[in-house]
């Protein structure tokens, strides 16, 4: 069979599992309530959401009313996922008509405030977050037959890969907590009116604005780089011509469930050189400035030729129950279009892991067939043994071939070790890149992340909302190209300190480089980047000044912030936590006006702050944000390019369709894979 007719195919499977996925039910966000039906259930009446994407980053503002429609004052539980590297910054509960902020305290402290204000029948709110799993909204109370208007913004960097931008809005839980989904009840419906605008403005040429799975959506175009995106109605972008994406049609708003992520991707013109921008905030010339440096590389990362080992691990849990026929089909289709030099293992995890291949096989026709009959056979079912099934995949291999280890999962280490330090250790007794799907919303995304880092290798968060396909193809892209490992910055000539991340490990074909950190003085610096490329040297320089001063991005403070506290939870996650890292988070928390896992952001009403001896540090910190957005609102993108004369690069950067060729083996393995993963998750939860 023709690569042509494979490919068809594998695209009338994905067609038919999108249909199923349509139709299956899972986890959401929304409003809790008890399982055992308690308590009536409260309506979410409006649901508003506006994303500003600009200068590196997103702003996104939730405003919703949660409305009582019974005879008894009750109290609102909303639960959403947590962004990817996002905080809420802002909590905001209307009393008494007015919009009264929230200030963030450590967690317990939050916790019984809200507690004794709920006591008192006083109006007031809490928003905690639970890990890496969600966030929670807590608002009591809302009056019998009344509404509660609250609104929640957090503050997270873009993401920007290969000439792709993706936004995501995430909705869907992953439904692996299981003692809360027992528990609770979840009303995702939204009883009135969603809307959803995004607002896109990039110095950089846009091309085109697409949302997967989302025919009502429409499309504004400014000028080059401003576009508007909305669901649901909403207009708040300027006038222009609107254009409604590809099968949208001219219907009344539809009922919105909130179980769904929604997926924004946004594609620059090709051709574009390879750039670095910095973004930096200081109040004036005396004070200590924060910047974020974003360094987009240019395509001078070559091919890969030589052969491969490759370990495909993959996870056969309970989860995945439903379509494991699918993973056999691909694996057979694609070990059969290898390169003659390339070898494979495949293992397979749930409590426990075992090796399918018995060694690394050379992908001969009549090897080929006979292992996919082998995992064919596979009965999916079990817990998640995270920890064997990668050890497993790092056993045997041989010192004098590169070697890749490729991690599909959806789940959570439940059963075997599951102390994060003791999979960073295991990693580091190999030279061995582990490439990661990190699959929905509820999976252990900082796991699965600092494995990935350990091994300079990648990890890619895949929603059930994404253009999956588009997604795998940014995987091979980088897989099959070389990376710059070992990578280094230096800047000199102005006092740069807190520099975060601390170590930056690799960069893979198309990956941005984001760094933050503070700055003293003002004037020229110079800036090196190296790395080793096929272990030779490299390096790559140039020259700007950071400003005396710069209004314009307050923002970058908090998100240099979360970065740190990212850096400090990881060390909490390797070697347990310790009081001095717990109140250093919680230092960095209340001062940044940040909800972590150790601060939540309380409301309660205006003149109760003092007594409970709370300072407005957030509500003065968010003056001066709403200041600067006003002025960025009514201005064109600014550019942030600081290298344009003595650019870094003298490449341009990576298009996401060059270098991709044809669809080669472990691209189909990865789609199928995914395929088959989506499809047997949704299976799950149906059942």
């Amino acid at each position: 069979m023709t690569m042509v007719a494979t490919w068809k195919r594998y695209m009338m499977t994905m067609a038919a599992g999108a249909a199923l996925l349509a139709g299956t039910q899972v986890q959401a966000a929304g409003l809790l309530t008890p399982a055992d039906g308690s308590l009536p259930a409260l309506e979410i009446r409006d649901h508003a959401v506006q994303v500003v994407i600009e200068d590196g980053y997103a702003i996104t503002t939730v405003e919703q009313v949660f409305h009582n429609p019974h005879q008894q004052d009750l109290e609102a539980v909303y639960s959403f996922p947590v962004p990817e590297k996002g905080s809420v910054a802002e909590f905001t509960l209307w009393i008494d008509g007015k919009a009264v902020t929230g200030e963030v305290v450590e967690a317990k402290e939050a916790r019984r405030i809200y507690a004794q204000e709920k006591a008192a029948g006083r109006e007031a709110g809490v928003a905690e977050k639970d890990a890496y799993r969600t966030f929670q909204v807590n608002v009591s109370p809302v009056r019998a037959g009344k509404h509660a208007r609250v609104r929640l913004v957090y503050i997270q960097p873009a993401h920007v890969d290969t000439g792709i931008g993706r936004y995501v809005y995430p909705l869907e839980e992953g439904g692996v907590d299981e003692q809360k989904l027992a528990f609770w009840t979840a009303n995702e419906k939204v009883s009135g009116r969603f809307s959803f605008d995004l607002r896109l403005k990039s110095a950089y040429p846009v091309e085109a604005i697409r949302a997967p799975n989302q025919p009502q959506a429409v499309v504004q175009q400014h000028d080059e780089g401003e576009w508007n995106l909305r669901l649901g109605g909403a207009n708040t972008g300027k006038a222009g011509a609107e254009t409604p994406l590809a099968g949208a049609q001219a219907t009344a708003t539809p009922v919105f469930t909130l179980d769904r992520d929604v997926v924004v991707y946004w594609r620059h013109k090709a051709g574009l050189p390879g750039s670095v921008d910095l973004v930096a905030y200081k109040r004036d010339p005396g004070t200590r400035g924060t910047f974020m440096l974003v360094v987009t590389p240019g395509d001078d990362l070559k091919p890969i030729t030589e052969g491969r080992d490759w370990v495909l691990v993959l996870d056969v849990s309970g989860s995945m129950q439903g379509k494991y026929a699918t993973l056999a089909d691909g694996v057979s289709k694609a070990l059969g279009r290898m390169r003659p030099a390339d070898r494979f293992r495949i293992v397979v995890f749930n409590d426990s892991a075992r090796e399918l291949t018995g060694g690394f096989i050379p992908a001969t026709p009549e090897q080929v067939r006979h292992w996919s009959a082998q995992v064919a056979k596979v009965q999916p079912g079990g817990g998640t043994n995270l920890y064997a099934g990668v050890r497993e995949g790092l056993r045997a291999l041989a010192a004098d071939r590169t070697s890749g280890l490729l991690l599909v999962t959806d789940g959570v280490a439940n059963v075997g070790e599951t102390k994060q330090r003791k999979f960073l250790e295991l990693l580091k007794r190999k030279d061995v890149r582990l490439f990661t799907f990190v699959l929905g919303n509820s999976a252990n995304r900082p796991l699965l992340e600092a494995m990935s880092k350990a091994s300079d290798g990648f990890a890619m968060n895949v929603s059930n909302s994404d253009d999956i396909v588009g997604q795998v193809l940014t995987a091979t892209s980088k897989v099959t190209h070389e990376a710059l490992h070992g990578v280094k910055l230096k800047i000199r000539g102005v006092k740069v300190a807190d520099l975060t991340p601390a170590e930056i490990g690799s960069l893979y074909r198309g990956q941005q480089m984001v760094v933050f950190g503070h700055y003293w003085g003002d004037g020229p610096a110079d800036v090196r980047l190296t790395g080793k490329v096929s272990g030779q040297p490299v390096e790559y320089r140039t020259g700007f000044d950071f400003p005396a001063s710069a209004l314009d991005n307050p923002e970058v403070e908090r998100l240099w912030a979360y970065a740190s506290i990212e850096d400090m939870m990881a060390e909490v996650r390797d070697f347990g936590e310790k009081a001095d890292i717990k109140q250093a988070i919680v230092d960095l928390g209340v001062e940044y006006g940040l909800v972590t896992n150790y601060t939540s952001m309380v409301v309660v009403r205006e003149e109760l702050f003092d007594s409970y001896g709370i300072k407005r540090q957030n509500r003065d910190r968010l003056g001066a944000e709403h200041a600067a957005q006003s002025r960025r609102a009514g201005a064109p993108a600014q550019s942030r390019s600081v290298d344009i004369h003595q650019p870094m690069y003298s490449t341009n950067r990576p298009a996401h369709s060059a270098g991709a060729g044809a669809l080669g083996p472990w691209t189909l393995v990865l789609c199928l894979a995914l395929a088959w993963l989506l499809l047997g998750r949704r299976q799950l939860r149906k059942s």
